[in-house]
């Protein structure tokens, strides 16, 4: 009797969909990495919009057409480094206000612990809510977090999805964009480091 090694038993078409299934749905849920980097010099700045902690609309169009704006992106109210960093922005506004520029501050953090910040840093600038990260993303600030850096977050008390209201652990990069009444950007700080921040004085050397 000869055995017929090219017979194959038949497969149930049900089987089958239940074996692609897993594959189909991390597929559809597994949401794509992030990656940042800095807009250069001479772009024209995406226009955004957005409200602050009170409520008030932003619109980057309008604001041009009073001054310059500087946009800075800071990680939440939990970042020591973002709050020392939004202290002393506050403590050196006029270094800036004189120049007649506009200061817009972005989050992905929820409005409750924006107000957190508030409290922390005295901030009386607006402070933009960026549900989605719609504005991060236009800017290209928003990365994913490596998933131990998530863990660690977490460690100490840290979880990015409660904290920002999301799906995704996705953070900016603290960066800084100056833009011209033209539109375009005029001066970047993009460093991936978030314990290196751009000084107020460098900033007001650029407008």
């Amino acid at each position: 009797m000869s055995l017929n090694m090219n017979y194959r038993l038949p497969i149930p078409a049900a089987f089958t969909f239940l074996l692609a299934l897993p594959l189909a749905g991390r597929a559809q849920t597994a949401p794509a990495a992030r990656t940042a980097a800095p807009l250069a010099v001479g772009t024209v700045a995406p226009d955004f919009k957005g409200k602050d902690a009170t409520g008030k609309p932003i619109e980057l169009k309008q604001l041009l057409k009073k001054g310059p704006v500087v946009l800075y992106f800071y990680r939440g109210q939990w970042c020591p480094y973002c709050s020392k960093q939004l202290s002393q922005l506050q403590d050196s506004l006029q270094l800036l206000t004189a120049k007649g520029a506009q200061i817009v501050v972005v989050t992905p953090e929820t409005q409750e612990n924006i107000g957190k910040t508030v409290e922390k840093t005295k901030a009386a600038f607006p402070i933009v809510q960026d549900q989605g990260f719609v504005i991060m993303k236009a800017y290209n600030t928003a990365f994913t977090v490596d998933p131990a850096i998530v863990l660690k977050y977490k460690g100490f008390g840290v979880d990015l999805q409660q904290a920002n209201a999301a799906t995704e652990d996705v953070l900016p990069v603290p960066a800084t964009y100056v833009i011209g009444r033209d539109g375009r950007i005029k001066f970047t700080y993009f460093n991936p480091d978030y314990k290196k921040r751009v000084s107020v004085r460098r900033i007001a050397a650029a407008l």
